[in-house]
């Protein structure tokens, strides 16, 4: 059975703000997160198009990234949104009803 790379899927990533197509999703190899692990993510599982306990992963994530010393540029209702915005567009491309999302922030170099 060969796997389809991760590079070359179809679906939306929420990048920076906003949807973008899968593929289009760049990171510069550089980035300070990917070299010194200065990023925090939550594995959240989506039953029937809905994450589970969705509020108390957002708040892990926020406090996690407080514990390391950088700042999560939005709120609770953002982050919800995002999210919601991101299950809707993969479903309506195709993606599986059940699956997981994982929301990361990462330390950005100025």
């Amino acid at each position: 059975m060969s796997m389809i790379p991760f590079d070359d899927r179809d679906g939306f990533i929420w990048y920076d703000g906003r949807l973008i197509p899968w593929r289009d999703a760049k990171l510069h190899v550089l980035t300070h997160g990917l070299h010194y692990a200065s990023c925090v993510f939550e594995g959240e599982r989506v039953y029937n198009g809905k994450v589970f306990r969705l509020e108390d992963h957002n708040e892990r994530l926020c406090n996690s990234a407080r514990i390391l010393g950088f700042d999560v540029p939005a709120s609770m209702d953002d982050l919800a949104s995002a999210t919601s915005s991101t299950v809707m567009s993969d479903r309506s491309h195709g993606a599986a009803p059940s699956r997981w999302v994982c929301p990361l922030r990462r330390l950005k170099s100025t």
